[in-house]
């Protein structure tokens, strides 16, 4: 669906308490809250009073309620502190005449705790609909900000019963940016990323699976999805800009502009997210599993996904009270990290500096930049993983939110063992008031692969703007103030669905050499008061993806930049993208679109274009491949 609605504004530690803290590495937090295990296995960890564990000899009816109810809590909170995830033990849950019916709400996450995504069967649906903000409820129904939320892990036999004709054949999940599947076996019935059983418009903007076996599968309003190694029955039509790789099943690119879908048949390089999983005897454990290159199809065809299995022992399990201090200390000595849900203050960078260590959040752990602190330091080592964590600013300016290598640093990288950023969110207002002085995301080390990421310099929130400007923009500019959304510095870095929006100067900058993005999406900001304010020496505007000029070798797949100049719809941005002219710089499928204010005057270095009001709003301005071959 071409036609837009706007959418909704949208240390070091002291020797002394390092060595305190020994005894404190293997200490799980928070209050039970799951059933009492079999008595042949080991007893459950404490992961704190916002996880819920089920096990598949609970009535389904009281599974149902507990996630009816949190549902009830957080189908509008999109904003709130509160996070919650939902474990479920290997078994089957809920039956053919009493399905197992779930919403997903903001900040929730239902994940199988299976070693296989076989090893879970819900029998019945995991959905996510529309929400209806206008008229009690009754109008303006679109998925455009649900945000935030996981389903990952476990198998899904679709059972609609019970439900009204509409909804009966097909799983809904119709989210947008930072709300991913993966790991998911869904059959017996359709799956459809748009909910046409409301009232219009029904737009949606997402979004993200990975690892994962679809049914035939309904695209419908959604402007743009990436489909990364998995296998899909059908997949129904494209909107804008649609991409699959590594993907079994997929439609053909052959046909673009006119249906425009992006197709790679293998995905050069690529790791799967760690996910918990109990093993036969009840031990918990996290799988991490190894990088693949050249791979197309799921990673558990053959059975457990290869890598390797860690002891959740290995593990210091946080909780949100904890102090950071405490948090650093375990991740100096060696620790991995499980964050369970909730939202931390970081006061001081938390370091990942270990080889193969690993940082895990469940349940949309947050961490919240406190004192300018950078919440988050990656070291320049092989194999540490960040995944399942959102970040967002503070109220006085950090350098970064992510920090991953050092420039300059020695590099002790390695190709063979990448370094992962998985289903990472950062955030500059939104919530709160949120400031960034440099680039929200840096990343200066060889060898890491980003696996979808949202940063988000906000385009609507609870920061509390009041006066005559109803939605915040011109308060928003001088106040949620980050000039630069991503930088990558960094050699052999491959970004696997990246969505970078609205941050003052580029989007997105890339400087490292050798770098590959497959699917981009990313909005102009929507604030910029006058052309003077968008303005880069003697050029209108940044790009929304900008290439170095010294770069000599880049390759970029499936993009989109959009503009929506809504405080000030006369401005102009020059290029949507800006490339150095040279062979070893490729970008395949690329376009700009107006969401209806403001101008994109070329879509590359001078190349096509314009995207504007006068064009078209929502027509989207495509290059099928820069340089022409």
């Amino acid at each position: 669906m071409s036609k837009i609605v706007r959418r909704p504004r949208r240390r070091l530690l002291a020797i002394g308490l390092a060595v305190v803290t020994v005894g404190a590495l293997t200490a799980t937090t928070g209050t039970a809250a799951s059933a009492a295990p079999a008595t042949h296995q080991a007893p459950a960890p404490n992961l704190g009073a916002n996880v819920t564990i089920f096990d598949p000899s609970m009535p389904v009816a009281d599974i149902q309620a507990k996630l009816d109810a949190t549902y009830a809590k957080q189908v509008d909170n999109e904003m709130g502190t509160e996070r919650y995830a939902f474990l479920f033990k290997p078994g089957t849950y809920g039956t053919d005449d009493h399905p197992l019916q779930i919403k997903v709400g903001y900040y929730t996450e239902i994940s199988g705790l299976g070693a296989s995504p076989d090893d879970v069967v819900i029998n019945g649906k995991i959905e996510v609909y529309n929400r209806c903000l206008d008229n009690n409820g009754t109008s303006n129904c679109l998925a455009l900000v649900n945000f935030w939320r996981t389903t990952s892990n476990l198998s899904l036999h679709v059972n609609g019963k019970g439900q009204d004709g509409c909804r009966a054949g097909a799983n809904f999940y119709a989210v947008s940016q930072a709300s991913s599947l993966r790991r998911v076996d869904i059959s017996g019935g359709g799956l459809t990323f748009m909910d046409y059983c409301t009232a219009g418009p029904q737009y949606a903007s997402g979004g993200f699976v990975a690892d994962s076996k679809l049914p035939a599968t309904t695209n419908g309003s959604q402007q743009q999805w990436l489909t990364r190694n998995s296998t899909v029955a059908s997949w129904s039509n494209a909107v804008w800009n649609q991409v699959f790789s590594g993907v079994q099943g997929a439609p053909s690119e052959s046909d673009f502009p006119k249906t425009p879908y992006t197709t790679l048949p293998t995905t050069p390089v690529s790791r799967e997210k760690p996910y918990l999983y109990v093993d036969d005897k009840g031990a918990w454990n996290v799988r991490v599993p190894s990088a693949q290159r050249n791979s197309s199809g799921v990673s558990w065809a053959n059975g457990i996904t290869p890598g390797k299995s860690l002891s959740l022992s290995s593990f210091y399990v946080a909780k949100p009270s904890d102090p950071d201090w405490l948090i650093e200390a375990n991740l100096l000595l060696g620790k991995n990290l499980l964050l369970t849900p909730g939202v931390y203050n970081i006061g001081h960078s938390l370091d990942v500096l270990w080889p193969n260590q690993v940082v895990l959040g469940i349940g949309q752990a947050t961490l919240t930049s406190v004192n300018g602190a950078t919440p988050l330091k990656v070291g320049n080592t092989q194999g540490a993983i960040v995944a399942g964590v959102t970040i967002d600013a503070g109220t006085k300016a950090s350098a970064n939110l992510l920090q991953v290598g050092t420039k300059g640093g020695f590099d002790l990288t390695s190709k063979s063992n990448p370094t992962l950023l998985a289903d990472v969110y950062f955030r500059v207002g939104g919530p709160h008031i949120g400031k960034v002085a440099g680039a929200a995301l840096e990343v200066n080390s060889n060898n890491v692969i980003i696996d979808h990421t949202w940063v988000w310099r906000a385009d609507h929130g609870n920061e509390g703007f009041v006066g005559g400007d109803p939605q915040g923009d011109a308060q928003r500019w001088v106040t949620n103030t980050a000039p630069y959304g991503a930088i990558i510095n960094g050699d052999n870095v491959t970004a696997t669905g990246l969505f970078v929006e609205h941050f003052q100067k580029y989007n997105t900058t890339w400087n490292g050499n050798n770098g590959t993005t497959i699917f981009y999406q990313n909005e102009l900001p929507y604030d910029p008061p006058t052309q003077a304010d968008w303005t880069n020496g003697k050029t209108l505007g940044y790009a929304g993806y900008k290439v170095g000029d010294k770069v000599k070798t880049h390759n970029l797949y499936g993009a989109g930049v959009y503009v929506f100049n809504q405080l000030n719809p006369s401005i102009h941005t020059a290029n949507g993208f800006e490339v150095p002219t040279r062979p070893g710089v490729k970008l395949h499928h690329i376009m700009t679109v107006n969401l209806s204010a403001g101008t994109i005057d070329h879509v590359v270095d001078g190349v096509g274009g314009p995207a504007s009001v006068e064009a078209g709003v929502g027509v989207p301005v495509f290059v099928t491949d820069y340089p022409t071959p």
